[in-house]
């Protein structure tokens, strides 16, 4: 048995609008890392991190930023679901998928385009995130993403909407070829190898569970930089200034620091997300 692609178009939303619907429901779990990844001090775990927020801040802080989730989902994914399917289908022959050599450049188009086109988002994401994490004297207090992206522009310039620009586009490069062709790939070894429905619910959940896994463990260091450079109140702490500095006082391990909520967070949201986006497809809402 072998997966046969049908050169079918599917609208450019599927992926963003499923992203979404992931991301609410992950949403606690991507605060968590947030707060694990610009913690001043190492060690703490996910689960004593978790609560925490819950102790000192309330039940409904762990929603806190949903709004510039949503908004991040709502661009980033979008873009880069759409124009990977986009140019996947426009790669698709009759007879077979497109092979890896394809699949791999064509995701980091989509994922450097993703990432360009989310970075205001993820900028407002981490910083609400993150905000009651601080002292009440340097915390922004943003409304909600839209009034965060004015207020950025305000008080910081146009250009700083562009902050962890380069870590962000190399996060959404590796995340997208990580998760999107790992899920082609694996779903192509459930279906043709092991003889799992093509259709079937546990074949996509398996593919997106294992997709995950490679997704979280490629990106991690990629992420806790980016956390950082969009975090940080110095204009001046770049990238490079800011892994050096990590590298120096924290050692190599900060780069993967997160790692577990990261894959518990990503695991869920890939498969939320693949599942709701293969439902789209077999519905053909929106054709």
């Amino acid at each position: 048995m072998s997966v046969v692609p049908h050169k079918k178009h599917y609208p450019f939303w599927y992926g963003g609008l499923a992203s979404m619907v992931a991301a609410t429901s992950t949403h606690p779990l991507d605060l968590t890392k947030v707060r694990l990844q610009t913690a001043h001090v190492p060690g703490g775990t996910m689960i004593n991190t978790f609560f925490s927020i819950i102790r000192n801040e309330g039940v409904l802080a762990i929603y806190s930023g949903l709004s510039a989730s949503l908004l991040r989902q709502g661009t980033y994914s979008t873009a880069r679901f759409g124009m990977y399917e986009w140019l996947k289908e426009s790669f698709t022959r009759a007879n077979s998928p497109p092979p890896m050599y394809v699949l791999l450049p064509i995701s980091m188009v989509a994922g450097c385009v993703g990432g360009v086109i989310g970075n205001p988002a993820d900028i407002v994401n981490i910083r609400m995130q993150n905000d009651r994490s601080l002292p009440v004297e340097q915390r922004r207090n943003y409304r909600n993403a839209i009034d965060g992206i004015v207020r950025i522009v305000k008080d910081e310039g146009f250009m700083s909407l562009t902050r962890g620009i380069v870590p962000n586009m190399s996060r959404g490069v590796l995340m997208t070829s990580s998760q999107m062709v790992s899920y082609d790939k694996f779903k192509q070894f459930l279906v043709g190898t092991l003889g799992l429905p093509e259709a079937a619910h546990y074949t996509h959940f398996s593919a997106s569970l294992l997709a995950g896994l490679v997704a979280t463990t490629i990106c991690s260091p990629v992420d806790v930089v980016k956390t950082r450079v969009m975090n940080a109140a110095q204009k001046g702490d770049g990238a490079f200034t800011i892994l050096r500095n990590a590298v120096k006082t924290e050692g190599i391990g900060f780069a993967f620091r997160g790692w577990l909520p990261s894959f518990i967070r990503l695991g869920p949201q890939t498969i939320l997300t693949f599942l709701v986006l293969e439902q789209l497809k077999h519905s053909g809402i929106g054709q």
